[in-house]
């Protein structure tokens, strides 16, 4: 493209950003709050206009060892490294190539990113947990030439590369100080790329970027097991970036601490490019057996997470409370304190100053997405002095779908549509459960070669989910099942294992089930069932002697019994088995539910 029509796109990019920007600005909705977003048109605009507000201010903040502090990395040194990764990988012939990244979350890995997406060409993340065969497949699908990796993953691309089958060329270790044979390092290709810009190089300072092009693959660990390539475009991820902040308040002096896996869109846009775009910084846990203690050492304001995380924590703070005596005194600062608040006092910080040190003491924000969550939990939280939210999103909308804002959070909802992104039910039945829909310019381009599949969602101008959910009179969305999940009776009834398996995995001796169709032992209509792996933690905590599999059985059916009694006779839970070993699962950790084996 020459140069005047490219400068005659942008101009165009700017105009669709300007009019996001003006929906947030004229939205009426009471629940949108903060109306600052600026306009971007690409993330490489949007790392550069950050720079330039924020510059010097930390971006990053990461250890050199376990017993090193943590250091801050500032906006300016960020992007000077993505300008010399880039210069490099094009020197390399990486122009408009696919190029992969894998590893831990890392300063390397957010620069690779950048270094790729920013000026060279598409990015394609990869999951670190995945086996090899998994990983040389995706290599393969997306035409992968170059990867960039943590060091434990260099041995395995370089058999893939010498067994052939690939087009794989190239091979950076993120860790090394220097190449190592056919291994380039990361660090001596920015250090070359670096030379290369001071000497007169602008191949990637200046590489035009469409927006609209797809500049991001993400291969979707589905829980049927089947991967999908799902096709992102810079204008997908930078309509989130301006919508989403819009009722949840960030700012630069926000400290988010990065958990969850980056190669997940969840992680890399809410957590890692949204901190970029608002002049926050990002502090990395070391792994998740260290959070408690890197949170005490970068003291983050906000905490992204999935159900698992928060349940754990939340579990912990009311086990300690009992292991000392200090139960009751907790229940009854929880009663002073929401007394004190409709009266306009919070003494949340100075009754529950403990539970906040456990955070860092500077925890103000908990937002989860992932899966359905307790809502209980949530409440804790908020009643502890940590506001704790849900949001609702998948790969195919950058993520963001819904979220609560931070002025009015209904603990029991997914959240609300953000302005200039839509919601709605499609076919609602009598109780107006349907399959919810979304609309905006953050929904994918398609799924990489699958057209068919991108037609079964994207029609009508709306992209269908495959969630089921209703939406109330105040405009929060709530999730009932997944449509491909219900089980439907022979005299026509819908049940949502989820709904069952959400009030089972309250119980506290659960920590786990699945619920599924099962044949009728006469042959007749089938029957549910639930297979249930107990919280081995739990009992330990509550016996000295391990209850033998009948007395877990009574306990078990004595709390299905109590759930059944609050649902008709159709969704009521008639057989149940305990499961010894851990379910089936895909590398997002969500239970295969369609495997034979997460069955009985």
């Amino acid at each position: 493209m020459d140069q005047k029509e490219y400068l005659e796109l942008k101009e165009k990019e700017l105009k669709d950003a300007l009019e996001t920007v003006h929906a947030i600005q004229s939205s009426k909705d009471p629940t949108v709050r903060y109306k600052d977003s600026r306009p971007i048109t690409d993330l490489k605009n949007m790392i550069e206009t950050s720079v330039k507000e924020f510059g010097d201010r930390p971006a990053f903040w990461q250890k050199k060892t376990r017993k090193d502090p943590y250091e801050p990395i500032s906006y300016r040194k960020y992007l000077e490294d993505i300008n010399a990764l880039g210069t490099t990988l094009i020197a390399m012939g990486q122009k408009d190539r696919r190029i992969g990244v894998i590893g831990a979350n890392c300063y390397q890995w957010a620069v690779a990113y950048m270094a790729i997406v920013c000026g060279t060409g598409v990015v394609v993340p990869l999951d670190k947990e995945l086996p090899v065969r998994e990983l040389k497949q995706q290599v393969i699908e997306a035409e992968i030439t170059c990867v960039i990796s943590a060091k434990k993953h260099v041995k395995d691309f370089l058999d893939m590369k010498n067994e052939g089958g690939t087009k794989l060329e190239i091979i950076i270790d993120m860790e090394a100080e220097a190449d190592q044979g056919p291994v380039r390092s990361m660090s001596r290709a920015i250090e070359e790329g670096a030379d290369m810009i001071r000497a007169g190089n602008t191949s990637f300072t200046e590489a035009q970027i469409i927006a609209g092009e797809m500049s991001v693959l993400l291969f979707t660990s589905g829980t049927t097991g089947i991967a999908k390539g799902v096709m992102l475009s810079h204008r997908n991820i930078c309509e989130d970036l301006m919508i989403a902040p819009t009722v949840l308040t960030v700012g630069p002096s926000d400290i988010f601490f990065s958990v969850l896996p980056l190669h997940h869109t969840y992680e890399c846009t809410c957590g890692f490019l949204m901190p970029l775009y608002k002049g926050a910084s990002i502090a990395y846990c070391e792994g998740l057996k260290y959070i408690l203690t890197n949170i005490a050492e970068c003291r983050p304001t906000m905490l992204l997470g999935v159900p698992a995380i928060f349940e754990m924590f939340y579990k912990k703070i009311w086990a300690n409370a009992r292991k000392s005596g200090k139960e009751d005194k907790l229940r009854t600062a929880l009663r002073i304190s929401r007394a004190s608040r409709k009266l306009g006092i919070d003494l949340r910080k100075k009754l529950f100053k403990d539970i906040h040190a456990v955070f860092g003491g500077n925890m103000r924000i908990l937002i989860s997405g992932g899966a359905a969550i307790n809502p209980e939990v949530l409440d804790g939280f908020t009643d502890f002095g940590i506001l704790a939210v849900q949001g609702y999103g998948l790969t195919e909308a950058s993520p963001m779908g819904a979220l609560n804002p931070d002025t009015a959070p209904n603990s029991r909802s997914i959240g609300r549509a953000f302005p200039h992104c839509h919601l709605k039910i499609d076919h609602p039945d009598e109780d107006g459960i349907g399959e919810i829909c979304i609309k905006g310019d953050n929904i994918m381009l398609g799924y990489y070669k699958r057209q068919d599949l991108t037609d079964e969602v994207i029609f009508d101008g709306w992209f269908h989910t495959g969630d089921l959910g209703y939406i109330d009179s105040e405009g929060y969305a709530y999730i009932t099942g997944r449509k491909k999940n219900v089980i439907i009776t022979k005299n026509g009834k819908n049940v949502f294992p989820e709904e069952l398996e959400y009030y089972l995995n309250n119980v506290d001796l659960i920590e786990e089930s699945v619920v599924f169709a099962k044949e009728g032992a006469l042959g007749d209509d089938d029957v549910i069932a639930a297979y249930i792996k107990v919280d081995e933690e739990y009992l330990q905590e509550h016996f000295d002697i391990a209850p033998a599999e009948e007395e877990l059985m009574e306990m078990l059916w004595k709390e299905v019994d109590r759930i059944n009694r609050d649902n008709p006779p159709y969704k009521q839970i008639r057989t149940i088995k305990i499961r010894k070993e851990e379910f089936i699962k895909n590398s997002s950790k969500k239970i295969r539910r369609f495997e034979q084996g997460n069955k009985f």
